[in-house]
């Protein structure tokens, strides 16, 4: 049961799991694996189709609200480093029903993005196959499989394996931006109309639509207790990120503007496939094939990962079913890591069924994470102080400005909030609560000095 901070609960010994399994290299290659994720590879056609080139003011203003959003993560998780994540800190700043909202908002962006993560992947490798579109969904399963496989053999071999595949993103990203420079005209960026068909109003919703790619600051966090030292890698790992996801996103994008690489749904879907082969010529649509199978598989893996772990909290504490909170001897949660896989291919199932693209669906998850990082800010507010907490004001502000823009999607996590509030006491397990308040828990070691 989420802790608040004047609530007593009780609280079951938490299983034992290994600690001590990520170190500073493989922290950057999970943190680069969340955000520089699938998004890279659908949402700069998907954007500069929604603002024309005005988009690349929207990604240039998400990477700097990267920097204080990707910090105040990084402190709460130094202060409170549990695998609840966004759950835990909003349960400690605002009381248990705030925590366990969260962790159902987080959890449930997390499951629908292992539907738009490896189908993003899937239409690039049909692509290169010349195959039928329907081709995405049986590819972006096996991506889905690989990941799960990799989750459950343990932390140790997922970090190792997430180590390699950031490696190979960051390399295929620069190439594909430098490669593309030579072709890229300056025409679009001439004149007011050319450059923002859409105006301010565009660049917005551009705006709410890229959380979703540069969303992935919260999701390490839940990692937090399986890092060998996390105050001394947790921060100077975020600050590494930043750095790269900032100079990959944007060249990316502007080399799609430049070249023109959009237009069209189908167009989006591979943009970054019509950027290599603008640059490279023959065999780009295998590179792309490959980058993005890489990309989206580091992402899936990445995001299952943190999901499962927040599914063991959650579990454990009284939101999602009990068999969720649990541990295997490896310390991986098996349970969660399967319903998060399931979660995800049941949404594939359901997008080939209904004929439905990524581009229908990012908006769901995006939104939840809208909600999730309004939340994250506000209770660094409240539990962060010095720096820290500037930083949590800053982006708190920043991702308040925007918020009004994704009012379309607001019943989404309305549903989310009632689906959980009716698991939560039709389980009985909240009633109960309030009946026995029980013990204070012993606060968590290694607070984060301003």
């Amino acid at each position: 049961m989420w802790v608040g901070t004047r609530s007593r609960v009780a609280h079951a010994p938490e299983p034992k799991g290994p600690h001590g399994t990520i170190g500073y290299g493989q922290s950057v290659a999970l943190y680069t694996g969340a955000v520089l994720g699938a998004g890279v590879l659908v949402l700069p056609g998907q954007a500069a189709s929604m603002a024309g080139p005005a988009s690349l003011l929207a990604w240039l203003f998400m990477g700097l609200l990267g920097l204080p959003l990707a910090t105040t993560f990084a402190a709460l998780a130094t202060r409170f480093p549990d695998a609840g994540g966004i759950a835990t800190y909003a349960a400690k700043a605002f009381g248990p029903t705030a925590g366990g909202l969260s962790g159902w908002f987080y959890f449930t962006s997390g499951v629908l993005g292992h539907t738009v993560v490896p189908l993003t992947g899937g239409y690039y490798v049909a692509a290169a196959l010349d195959a039928d579109p329907s081709a995405a969904y049986p590819i972006a399963a096996a991506i889905l499989a690989l990941a799960m496989a990799a989750n459950l053999a343990g932390m140790r071999l997922s970090g190792r394996v997430q180590l390699a595949l950031a490696a190979g993103v960051a390399l295929m990203l620069l190439t594909a931006a430098l490669a593309a420079l030579p072709h890229v005209t300056l025409e679009p960026f001439t004149s007011a109309r050319a450059f923002a068909p859409n105006g301010v109003p565009g660049v917005a919703r551009v705006a709410v639509v890229l959380f979703l790619a540069f969303a992935g600051w919260e999701a390490v966090a839940h990692l937090a207790g399986e890092f060998r030292d996390v105050r001394r890698d947790m921060l100077r790992a975020t600050v590494t990120t930043v750095g790269i996801v900032l100079v990959l996103y944007t060249g990316i994008a502007f080399a799609v503007v430049g070249t023109a690489a959009y237009g069209d749904p189908a167009v989006d879907r591979v943009a970054v496939g019509r950027v290599l082969g603008t640059g490279l010529g023959v065999g780009a649509e295998g590179t792309a094939a490959v980058l993005a199978t890489v990309i989206t598989l580091g992402t899936t893996n990445t995001f299952i990962a943190s999901t499962s772990r927040l599914g063991y909290a959650l579990g454990r504490d009284g939101w999602l079913p009990r068999r969720l909170g649990h541990l295997n001897a490896r310390g991986v949660p098996v349970a969660g890591v399967l319903t998060v896989g399931a979660g995800g291919a049941a949404g594939l199932a359901a997008g080939f069924a209904g004929g439905w693209g990524t581009e229908t669906l990012v908006g769901i998850p995006a939104s939840l994470v809208l909600v999730t990082y309004l939340v994250g800010m506000a209770s660094g507010l409240r539990l962060l102080s010095g720096r820290p907490r500037v930083h949590a004001a800053t982006a708190l502000v920043l991702t308040a400005v925007i918020a009004p823009f994704a009012a379309e999607y607001i019943v989404v996590p309305m549903v989310v909030a009632a689906v959980a509030l009716a698991f939560r006491w039709g389980s009985g397990r909240g009633r109960a609560a309030r009946r026995d308040p029980g013990p204070e828990p012993r606060q968590e070691a290694g607070a984060l000095r301003p």
